[in-house]
């Protein structure tokens, strides 16, 4: 089995030329923001980024594919990567520091492309984490500042907590009556939104979170993150991987009942 530790150097070599690239542009007076046909908001921040992650995988990995969320995908073949240069726009045009580049390298394999590698950093909050397929999870500053991650084992509803991003999707897709019967279930519920309820579940610090409404780009490094830390990150449809249009991560002890709560029930 490939070990990817060569792929996972370089995603941190791009994570490092975008947070460069970013935090220069934070909180600037005069950044640029359009809004996209999809009414969502992009940055000059979002496409310097992503131009430049693409500029080094032509250098770097020129046989490789690429899909980013600000300018499609290029290229074939059984491996691609997958970028999010800005996590969190919303965020980031307002000033609020939880934002963050995800990079990914997903691999051709049964069922269509899944992630081996993924490195999701967040500047503005001084964190990152990474892993590789079969290497387990990790955060720290860089490789040679790591500790390793693991998601926790609480077993019971009534002592979990749980992450979101907003009402306003469930409600739209029909599921706010289950959400809602979930967040009277835990013990906590908080709207952290975006990646970084992901990555707490992979270090431990959040039990199960979801997320109504997702593109590949915005789940593939957060899968990979939180699978080699030990959790579940499906669909809502109960499909392992990014590849529902929606996610639920846990720390697997409490994947069925997070799924059975937000899925409409007959």
């Amino acid at each position: 089995m490939p070990d990817y530790l060569d792929d996972l150097r370089l995603a941190h070599i791009l994570a490092d030329a975008a947070d460069a690239a970013t935090t220069a542009r934070f909180k600037a007076l005069d950044l640029k923001v359009e809004t996209k046909p999809d009414m969502t908001p992009v940055s000059e921040a979002d496409k310097a980024a992503e131009e430049l992650i693409r500029g080094q995988l032509q250098r770097a990995r020129p046989r490789d594919a690429v899909l980013g969320e600000e300018y499609g995908v290029e290229g074939t073949g059984p491996r691609r990567w997958v970028i999010d240069p800005i996590d969190g726009t919303k965020n980031y045009v307002r000033g609020v520091p939880v934002w963050a580049t995800l990079i990914s390298l997903m691999e051709a394999g049964e069922g269509g492309y899944q992630p081996v590698v993924g490195v999701v950093s967040a500047p503005a909050l001084g964190r990152r984490w990474w892993a590789a397929k079969g290497h387990g999870a990790f955060t720290g500053r860089n490789l040679a500042s790591a500790t390793r991650i693991h998601v926790s084992r609480v077993g019971k509803l009534a002592d979990a907590s749980f992450a979101y991003s907003s009402l306003s999707g469930w409600e739209e897709r029909d599921r706010l009556d289950g959400f809602l019967e979930l967040s009277r279930q835990v013990w906590r519920t908080r709207a952290y939104g975006d990646f970084w309820p992901y990555m707490m579940v992979a270090e431990g610090s959040v039990d199960i979170c979801a997320e109504p409404e997702l593109s590949l780009w915005d789940m593939a490094a957060n899968a990979i993150i939180v699978t080699e830390a030990g959790g579940a990150f499906t669909g809502l449809d109960g499909r392992p991987g990014p590849h529902s249009g929606d996610a639920a991560a846990s720390n697997g002890l409490l994947h069925d009942e997070l799924l059975g709560y937000l899925n409409p029930r007959p």
